[in-house]
């Protein structure tokens, strides 16, 4: 990128030849396979890779970057280099070895006692009798200090950088920088780095912060001014927030989401009333109705008219023990119990919790019990962990 000077602020932008946008310029491409299949990476922009590569009286074709070249219709040849016009095939009296040739492409054979021998068209290596290849097609056919230049793996540096700039091969592709003490446009031109200019440099009263965690700096006429973050209370450095567990809340509010609040909204059932009764929601069904309080209540049906004769009276109906209890008739008195599952002592049974913050922070409420979120919650291979419920 490039740096100007616009009114008394820097103006970034991407040298020529760079896309993006600053501090995010990148050339075009560095490999291939940024470019279109029918395109290679070239000088890191995408080219057609075509133009120069094949010989007199071949066509190039490009394919998966790469180009190929085929002899026209009616010639053959060495089709990086030359392809002359097809020979009419002379009668021979007698057949040779080499008709039909039993050599591959970009090999050739010759005859030696009666027998053909294939050798590989200079320039090419590989098998001739399979099919003789360039040193390179693709910069990954030579080492990663090598690129692949008309079908040679040779040093890209030569010639790529400017002056004062050293070349640095990383990947098949040059890399240009500016060498120490000097600035600018490697691939062009690099510049000797003027001594800067002496400067007051202004001092930043908010870095590093003096006013402790959960606070904001802000500054004001060259001072420091400190206040808490929004959601946190205090005085900076001593900024905290409202809660963390519900015993620092009174004793009808939660800790929910480190803000004291009512832990009833959206507790209890149709028909049911909330209390709140040590940063718990209790849940009862209003007078006249009878159910399980956390879902729904129903109105208590009307009692029956009393037979003539007296009936035995249950002592446990209506329940005297309140929610979550179980009341039993012993000598016609009732005794209560808290139903299995709830803790506490009648009339005021209660779950073991409603809301997460009674629980510990590595456990969660589910099910109004404290259990360990993880089992089923990651998949295979996976490890899960508990931060606040």
């Amino acid at each position: 990128s490039q740096c100007k000077v616009s009114g008394d602020s820097p103006s970034c932008s991407c040298l020529p030849e760079y896309i993006g946008q600053p501090p995010n310029c990148r050339p075009e491409c560095v490999s291939n396979s940024e470019c279109p299949s029918h395109q290679a990476c070239i000088n890191q922009k995408c080219k057609d890779p075509c133009p120069g590569t094949c010989g007199a009286n071949a066509e190039c074709r490009v394919v998966s970057h790469t180009p190929q070249c085929l002899c026209i219709v009616g010639y053959t040849g060495d089709p990086f280099r030359q392809c002359l016009v097809q020979q009419e095939p002379i009668p021979q009296e007698r057949p040779t070895p080499c008709i039909p040739s039993p050599c591959g492409a970009n090999a050739v054979c010759r005859e030696q006692n009666g027998a053909g021998s294939c050798t590989c068209l200079p320039e090419y290596i590989g098998n001739p009798y399979e099919g003789c290849r360039p040193e390179c097609v693709l910069n990954t056919d030579c080492p990663s200090n090598k690129a692949c230049i008309r079908n040679k793996c040779k040093d890209p540096c030569p010639g790529t950088c400017g002056q004062n700039a050293d070349c640095q091969v990383v990947n098949h592709l040059p890399l240009c920088t500016c060498r120490p003490g000097y600035t600018g446009d490697p691939f062009k031109y690099c510049n000797t780095i003027p001594p800067p200019p002496v400067e007051a440099v202004p001092v930043d009263p908010c870095n590093p912060s003096p006013c402790g965690p959960n606070s904001q700096c802000r500054e004001i006429n060259g001072q420091a001014v400190c206040s808490c973050l929004p959601t946190y209370i205090g005085t900076p450095p001593g900024c905290r927030p409202e809660c963390t567990v519900s015993s620092e809340c009174p004793t009808n509010k939660a800790c929910i989401n480190q803000k004291c609040a009512d832990p009833c909204p959206g507790t209890c059932g149709l028909n049911a009333r909330c209390e709140v009764i040590n940063h718990s929601p209790i849940c009862s069904c209003k007078a006249g109705h009878t159910g399980d309080p956390f879902s729904r209540c129903y109105p208590i049906p009307p009692p029956q008219p009393p037979p003539s004769a007296p009936i035995y009276t249950d002592p446990c109906v209506p329940s005297p023990c309140g929610p979550y209890s179980q009341c039993r008739d012993i000598g016609g008195s009732p005794s209560c119990s808290c139903l299995p599952e709830y803790i506490g002592q009648p009339p005021n049974c209660r779950p073991e919790c409603v809301i997460n913050a009674e629980c510990a922070s590595n456990l969660a409420c589910m099910r109004e019990k404290c259990r360990d979120p993880c089992p089923g919650s990651c998949g295979a291979g996976a490890q899960c962990n508990v931060v606040n419920h």
